[in-house]
């Protein structure tokens, strides 16, 4: 039984490796909002949230760093990971609430959570 089931479990963890390591390079387009704040009301997609007492809140959350994400026009979300995501979010901040478009490594991750390793970030709108 040994013989059968070693050989099983090393298939299925070279597949769940392979399957997490694949990426499709892609532009998404959106208005960069705080993640966090977004999964807990839809709207909060601006600087300031529901129920928060800070102004600027997108940008604190962004600063202490909680994740940046894309939100499209048809309501996706994509968690910004990877080069622009670095330093605190530092590359992201002057842009939040903005529509930008970036373009990076598109993944899935096992909870479902779409990423992109974002390489460019480019404005395409207020």
């Amino acid at each position: 039984m040994r013989r059968v089931f070693t050989p099983t479990i090393t298939a299925a963890f070279i597949l769940a490796l392979g399957a997490s390591a694949v990426a499709k390079v892609e532009t998404v387009k959106g208005q960069l909002i705080d993640k966090a704040c977004y999964e807990r009301n839809p709207k909060n997609n601006g600087q300031t949230h529901v129920d928060r007492p800070i102004d600027e809140c997108a940008t604190a959350c962004a600063k202490y760093p909680l994740p940046l994400a894309v939100l499209t026009a048809s309501g996706q979300v994509y968690q910004i990971v990877g080069e622009l995501a670095k330093n605190k979010n530092a590359k992201l901040v002057p842009h939040l609430t903005h529509i930008i478009e970036v373009t990076g490594d598109v993944t899935t991750d096992e909870e479902g959570t779409m990423k992109i390793a974002g390489t460019d970030l480019k404005m395409a709108g207020k």
